[in-house]
């Protein structure tokens, strides 16, 4: 039986994996531990926490007795995280350290933490679910795409680190989901309704998720236009930025 543990257990597509896993121990993390109880009532082989993942003392002691109590961890995966979107000069510092500090270094920490184990015993996978805003910029998305950029950046270097240690790294780069997510992101939800064309149901990232913990593939982008979009931006950097400003500025 695997042990996978799952950061942001409450988001969609966490909710979407867990009932594809019905058979792995899974320990599952997030803010309100009474919520997490009622959300994953039905499945039998778990452990729920409630944890701040931007307390890294208490992240490093939790994985400390995580793996006192059950062992290892076979699978890592990082899904907690946030959005807000606004013209760059109006963000505030302190809105701007949040968003780093649960997209980006609460991610490090549990992959410094829980990777540095399974490099220990020559074997596991990270899963980083991060976002296409990670790999093509969008307007009134600075910081969000930073704390993206950034994770991608990282995620890409562990991956060599670890590779020969057989420890697999996984990044997973989703457009618009339809979660949660947009409550705080888009509260009028005049984003997206414009996107809708291209947004995603959560339980289609799950599949490709769980698929990747067999392929170990090191990335996943979702839609497939919004992969090729990604595409083009690398190859024609001067006319993407025209048009994700014009033609294409949903925001």
């Amino acid at each position: 039986m695997r042990k996978i543990l799952i950061t942001g257990a409450s988001g969609g597509i966490a909710q979407e994996i867990v009932k594809l896993l019905p058979d792995d121990f899974l320990i599952l993390l997030g803010r309100d531990r009474q919520k997490l109880d009622h959300i994953y009532a039905f499945h039998a082989n778990k452990a729920i926490f409630s944890l701040d993942i931007c307390d890294e003392k208490a992240v490093v002691e939790l994985i400390a007795h995580i793996y006192q109590e059950f062992g290892q961890i076979d699978i890592l995966i990082n899904n907690a995280g946030y959005g807000l979107y606004n013209d760059f000069e109006q963000f505030t510092a302190q809105e701007v350290q949040d968003m780093f500090a649960v997209n980006t270094f609460a991610t490090m920490t549990f992959c410094r933490e829980v990777g540095k184990r399974m490099k220990a015993i020559r074997a596991g996978h990270i899963i980083n679910i991060v976002s296409m805003s990670g790999l093509v910029a969008s307007a009134k998305s600075s910081v969000y795409s930073a704390t993206k950029f950034a994770l991608i950046g990282f995620s890409n270097t562990i991956r060599l680190e670890l590779a020969a240690y057989q420890v697999a790294v996984t990044t997973v780069n989703p457009g618009p989901v339809a979660t949660p997510f947009f409550d705080l992101a888009d509260p009028d939800g005049s984003y997206q309704e414009s996107v809708k064309a291209f947004t995603l149901q959560p339980q289609v990232v799950a599949k490709q998720i769980v698929k990747a913990m067999k392929t170990r593939k090191r990335e996943i982008n979702l839609p497939f236009s919004l992969a090729a979009t990604s595409k083009f931006y690398s190859l024609f950097p001067s006319l993407a930025d025209y048009l994700a400003r014009t033609v294409f500025n949903y925001k």
